[in-house]
């Protein structure tokens, strides 16, 4: 895992310095497994293709049981990893889903509605575009084949090649796959499932249940989460529903929270204690400390990426891209309706269905695209989206029985993941050339360059090094807080100076009050005493209690009481708001290193190093 990145946020996870670090770091994994899928593939469609296709098919349908007791359970390879291993790539997916409800982009409903309406439309029409091309009685079943999206193999191709730096967008279209796989799931759980048992599926929601309880009790440790989902898949596997669909709800119900400043200042201290006291009890009680402050969403999902990115997914690629296309199979394929209402659905029915979708919401003034996200890059999202294959190839492993029938939607897959990478390519050029969209990130530029007559400035105006932080008196985690920007100052001396800006977010009720209340402050010469009171009173921001700061200070109470209600201050923090905007800000805190936006640590130290290597550029 990066960096754990503790910062306040009023929209969630953005990206490099702006996203939270499991975000990040599921992003950067998927990507970089998308190598080994591909190559999974195509190992999987030479095998099937070899002289030595017999033993591929022998291996898939070798028995592996798993009993205890006399009583377990036995299935092939091939179900083992389409039942067993695809419901741990689904718990991630939910546990992801999860975290962005609770902290991410899904927080922030106005930035939610575009991805949904656009998920929407690439769901509703490629089905209705495969309905259209097949009509047979024996081809209807296979229209949940195009609804869903491989996250993993999108943002692969995505890196490839979607824009230098595509930051922004990546935020709307994994937003969108989120919707699309809860969707997708729920579809290949209810559509997709044998003749339902009854008493297993009532211990399967006996599991939900207790991950609830457990949630509500404010249970850290993992292991009772974990053990509690085992038993729901082995539940759900016996219950004839398909298993993917309890590993989703599983990972809904693990929750998610913000690290608690509390928590982290327990871990620091237990951790200096094993510093001091390097023994066993010592260190497992830093341990524990530490693993208290992150959530166990984010621990779980911080172990269990790798393995689903490099392990699961490509082995199921493995297991289910090698079709056996000798013997007049591919011609078959090709001439099929089958295969192109597959190939189809995916590359045009996607196209259509979200950029169509997305283009509603805008225009009927229902919300809008990420900062930095045009329409051309929304279309050649839009048509890498058409890349199914790990969600289509489960989906028709479920919808036919027939072997041909497999055949030839495994074909239409693969037929679509090249063609959806093809038109995402020449879309994200067009945007590019004709419409001048390269960059779909954040701004990394101040906007407004620092105004000593404007801004509040600590240090000499003419100092060689600037450090700007945009911040609010309500976020724990803000620099004054945690000692950082004193730290810098102090290193860098009269060679620095630091800029204060404000971004009251609107998850603290107190932080626009308590901005305002600062420059009433600096109205009478005493900003950076009141800035620093506000900081170590976080708990006290209420008007009356503001006004006793005021009091504690010396100010004249009558003049800070009506400058609270002066409009004028209130615009000076709408300045500072609108700025952080057209700068790329996000969350608190954000620095800028000079004019341009810190990404990473915001310790002391990396600041520092920050700083120093921008002396260096000089």
């Amino acid at each position: 895992m990066a960096e754990q990145r503790t910062e306040c946020s009023d929209t969630g996870s953005e990206f490099d310095h702006q996203v939270a670090s499991p975000l990040r770091h599921f992003i950067h994994t998927e990507s970089g497994s998308a190598g080994i899928l591909v190559v999974a593939s195509l190992v999987a469609l030479l095998w099937a293709n070899s002289p030595w296709s017999d033993a591929y098919e022998s291996l898939l349908h070798s028995t592996v049981s798993l009993t205890v007791g006399g009583h377990g359970i036995t299935m092939d390879l091939h179900h083992w990893v389409n039942d067993g291993l695809m419901v741990l790539f689904f718990f991630v997916i939910g546990l992801e889903v999860r975290r962005e409800l609770s902290l991410g982009e899904l927080t922030d409903r106005r930035r939610v509605v575009v991805p949904l309406v656009a998920g929407v439309g690439g769901m509703v029409v490629p089905a209705l575009v495969y309905l259209a091309i097949n009509r047979d009685a024996d081809a209807l079943g296979g229209w949940g084949i195009v609804i869903g999206t491989d996250t993993a193999f999108l943002l692969g191709v995505l890196a490839l090649v979607g824009p230098a730096v595509s930051t922004q967008l990546r935020i709307f279209l994994l937003t969108l796959t989120v919707i699309d796989d809860v969707v997708a799931v729920s579809v290949i759980g209810v559509v997709y499932s044998d003749e339902v048992r009854l008493v297993p599926l009532a211990v399967a929601a006996a599991g939900l249940v207790a991950l609830v309880a457990l949630a509500r009790v404010g249970e850290w440790r993992a292991s009772p989460y974990v053990a509690v989902v085992v038993v729901m898949w082995l539940a759900t596997l016996e219950s004839g529903i398909h298993a993917s669909i309890a590993g989703m709800l599983a990972g809904l119900l693990v929750p998610a929270a913000a690290p608690r400043r509390e928590l982290v200042e327990s871990a620091a201290s237990q951790f200096r204690a094993f510093r001091q006291s390097p023994l066993p009890d010592v260190q497992r009680s830093a341990r524990q400390g530490l693993n208290r402050a992150i959530s166990v969403n984010e621990r779980l999902q911080e172990v269990l990426h790798g393995w689903t990115s490099y392990v699961v997914v490509p082995v199921f690629a493995l297991a289910n891209a090698g079709v056996d296309l000798r013997d007049g199979v591919l011609g078959d394929a090709l001439t099929s309706s089958l295969t192109w209402g597959i190939a189809l659905g995916l590359v045009l029915g996607k196209l259509v269905g979200i950029g169509s979708g997305a283009l509603l919401a805008v225009r009927l003034g229902w919300g809008r695209p990420p900062q930095g996200v045009g329409g051309g890059h929304v279309l050649a999202g839009a048509a890498l989206s058409g890349i199914g294959f790990t969600v289509s190839l489960l989906i028709a492993g479920l919808a036919f029985d027939d072997p041909v029938l497999r055949d030839r939607a495994t074909v239409g897959i693969l037929l679509s993941t090249v063609l959806a990478s093809a038109t995402g390519w020449l879309l994200f050029r067009w945007a590019a050339t004709m419409l001048g969209q390269r960059d779909a990130a954040l701004p990394t530029v101040l906007s407004d360059p620092v105004d000593p007559d404007l801004d509040h400035v600590k240090g000499p105006v003419g100092a060689p090094l600037t450090l700007v932080e945009y911040l609010d008196y309500e976020c724990e985690f803000c620099a004054r807080a945690t000692g950082a920007a004193r730290e810098v100052r102090e290193h860098f001396g009269d060679r620095l100076r630091y800029v204060a800006r404000h971004l009251p977010l609107d998850v603290h009720p107190h932080a626009e009050l308590a901005g305002i209340a600062a420059e009433a402050a600096a109205r009478q010469g005493r900003f950076w005493e009141m800035h620093d009171l506000l900081f170590e009173r976080q708990d006290r921001l209420t008007r009356d209690e503001l006004v006793g700061h005021a009091a504690e200070l010396g100010l004249d109470l009558g003049t800070f009481e009506v400058d609270l209600d002066d409009e004028a201050l209130a615009a000076r923090l709408r300045r500072d708001v609108t700025s952080a905007e057209a700068s790329g800000v996000r969350g608190t805190p954000t620095f800028f290193v000079g004019d341009r936006r810190h990404e990473g640590p915001y310790d002391a130290r990396s600041l520092i190093e920050a700083l120093e290597r921008s002396r260096t550029r000089r």
